[in-house]
Parts: C-alpha cells; sequence; structure tokens
C-alpha cells in the first residue's frame, strides 16, 4: 500500500513534505527569462528544486490552484511536474480538496489517480458526507492510491466550523476524525496506519495531543509549520513513535533564497531550508 511506502520514507529522509505551491512571482526574474512562458518557467523552476531536495524529502504536495490560475499552460506545467515527480520515484500528492458525490466525485478520482494528472494521494474534503469518498476506495484498493482527508484545519477561521460543539460535547473536527479513521480501517497497510489519512494543523498543541490519541491508525499530513506559527515542539505531538505524519512547507522552501539574496542558487538555499527543517524536527523527535 502506498501508505507502507510513505511510512518507509519517513523513517529513511525525515518529515519534510515541501509544498510546489509554485506562484510565478516566486521564481527569480534571472531565472525566469531563460524561458518563453510562465507555466515553462514554473516547471524549469520545480525541476531544479525537485532535483536539489529529493534525497530528503518524504514527499512532495502539489497545490492544483497555482496552476490553474494559469490556465492551460498553468495545467501542463502542473501535468509535468506530477510526472517528473513520480519518475524520480518520489510520492506526491496532489492537494486538490475535491468533495463530491456520486458520479462526479468518481470523475475526480478519475482526473486524479489516471492519465495526465495521475498522482499517488489527494486531499479530500469529506464535510459534506462520508460518501465523497467512497469513489476513490477502488483506486486505493486495487491501484495503491491513498487519500488525506481535512480533519482540523490550520487556517484561522477553522473554529468557525469546524469545533462546533455536537448534543454530547464532542467537536465536529474530532467527529469527522473518527469517521475518517473508522473508513480508513479497511486500507490498513503493514505499518499499522491507512492509507487513508488525515490533514490536521499543527497550530494547537492541545487539540493535537487529542488527535492522536484518538486517531491511532490516522497518518498526518501537518499543515502550519512556519509561516502560519506552528513549529517542531508542536509537530511533534501530531506524531508517533517518530512518526506517522509528514510536515509540509512551501513558501519557506521555495522562497528561501530572498533571505539571503541568493537568486542565482534558489535551489541550494532550498535544500539548505529543508535541511534545516528536517534537522529540526529530527532533534525534538528523537530528544
Amino acid at each position: 500500500m502506498v501508505i507502507d511506502k510513505l511510512y518507509e520514507r519517513v523513517e529513511k529522509t525525515g518529515h519534510v513534505c515541501l509544498g510546489l505551491d509554485t506562484d510565478f512571482d516566486y521564481i527569480p526574474l534571472n531565472f525566469a527569462d531563460n524561458f518563453s512562458s510562465k507555466g515553462e518557467a514554473i516547471f524549469e523552476f520545480n525541476k531544479k528544486i525537485i532535483d536539489a531536495t529529493r534525497d530528503i524529502v518524504a514527499c512532495y504536495k502539489v497545490q492544483i490552484a497555482y496552476y490553474e490560475a494559469l490556465g492551460i499552460e498553468g495545467m501542463i506545467a502542473f501535468r509535468n511536474t506530477l510526472k517528473y515527480i513520480r519518475q524520480n520515484r518520489n510520492i506526491v500528492i496532489s492537494d486538490v480538496k475535491r468533495g463530491d458525490i456520486a458520479k462526479t466525485a468518481e470523475m475526480y478520482a478519475r482526473a486524479h489517480f489516471e492519465g495526465d494528472f495521475e498522482t499517488d494521494f489527494v486531499t479530500i474534503n469529506a464535510y459534506m458526507g462520508m460518501d465523497t469518498l467512497e469513489p476513490f476506495f477502488p483506486y486505493i484498493k486495487e491501484h495503491g492510491k491513498g487519500l488525506f482527508a481535512l480533519i482540523r484545519t490550520s487556517n484561522r477561521g477553522a473554529p468557525d466550523i469546524q469545533n462546533f460543539l455536537g448534543k454530547d460535547g464532542e467537536k465536529l473536527y474530532t467527529h469527522m476524525g473518527r469517521k475518517i479513521q473508522d473508513m480508513g480501517s479497511h486500507f490498513r497497510g503493514q505499518c499499522g496506519y491507512s492509507s487513508i489519512g488525515g490533514v490536521v494543523g499543527c497550530t494547537h498543541i492541545e487539540e493535537g495531543i487529542e488527535l492522536r490519541k484518538e486517531l491511532g491508525s490516522t497518518f498526518f499530513l501537518i499543515p502550519g509549520y512556519g509561516a502560519q506559527g506552528g513549529g517542531a515542539k508542536e509537530v511533534a505531538v501530531y506524531l508517533k513513535s517518530g512518526n506517522g505524519g509528514i510536515v509540509n512547507s512551501s513558501r519557506g522552501i521555495l522562497l528561501a533564497y530572498k533571505k539571503q539574496n541568493r537568486s542565482e542558487e534558489f535551489e541550494i538555499c532550498a535544500r539548505e531550508e529543508t535541511e534545516r527543517m528536517r534537522e529540526d524536527i529530527l532533534k525534538i523527535v528523537k530528544g
């Protein structure tokens, strides 16, 4: 199962999930000027970042909105980025946050697990209901794919809905987490985790302790590190025995060169920042 591959990558390379949320404005002008289109420049920038970090990241996450915003040329860059990552035997998550039902969800599953945009994991918004997940199940079972479903996100507006208290006093995100874990019980790998994981932001330690305790077999995709205020101490509570989660960073890595005014070495700066983040987390996790 794909979750076993991801678990093994964390054991080998650490917890960093490098987000290729690549805005054209992130690319140094002296590099972008070498290409005839924004889409081509984005893909070539991504390639440089991937080549510089592939041995020290657990996986990559590609946020589709940055590519959709450029139209056809952006989607070509999206396709090429996914293909390049998978060609190099790295794991990739397509951050698409699909959340629909029936035939529409079936088409989303086909779009992201077959053909031009084939990926290893997709993100899902299941707050419409658990049937949003069902059309993806055949791909998990038969084709080694995986999901990360939203549970407790790191944005400031998350409590507006996710912290809603039910009649029993349970928060909605906890209820969602249990639902995700129950559905994922049919797709557990040898590592003990399910190929249906959960997205949980690392900006709330008490919530993290609670969720890790409740969702013992759910592998976490953890945003919120760095720019949103989360650090290695916050991340550690979402892990179990040093594994069970990956930690996303996008701008912090992609734009590391700006802090040092080293635009001609942007990929080297990205590697250095990835290594710093990796060691920062491992130091806390290993004590």
